[in-house]
């Protein structure tokens, strides 16, 4: 008995479908689940706009309390952003060391070398 035709496209349209999923499936998309150059950048630019705003805030609100308009938020300002550059350069040292929130910035290349070690062969160190 001849081969019903229905089950002969269907088996050509499965043939299809996974001929275009294996095209489709290459590495993966850039910037999900990691941190970008850029997202770093912004990050180290709050903390820094961060640091200003609250220097500028607690300096104002010490020269309203004593009435000494523009010294301590000068002083404060000052503070605030020598506290946002401590806490770039920390943020940038985390980054070299690869320490943080900043380990989770590995190329794809490093993860798929890790994930073929095995943990039990001592010579893979």
């Amino acid at each position: 008995m001849a081969e019903d035709p229905f089950d002969e496209r269907l088996k050509r349209l499965e043939e299809r479908i996974a001929a275009a999923k294996a095209t489709r499936e290459g590495p993966p998309a850039k910037g999900h689940g990691e941190y970008t150059q850029g997202s770093l950048a912004w990050r180290m630019v709050t903390e820094l706009v961060a640091g200003m705003a609250l220097g500028l805030g607690i300096g104002y609100a010490i020269d309203w309390a004593a009435g000494t308009m523009p010294i301590f938020l000068v002083v404060f300002a000052l503070l605030g952003f020598a506290a946002g550059v401590k806490t770039m350069m920390r943020t940038a040292a985390e980054v070299r060391e690869g320490r943080g929130e900043a380990a989770l910035h590995r190329t794809a290349a490093t993860a798929a070398r890790n994930d073929k070690r095995d943990p039990s062969d001592p010579d893979e160190e």
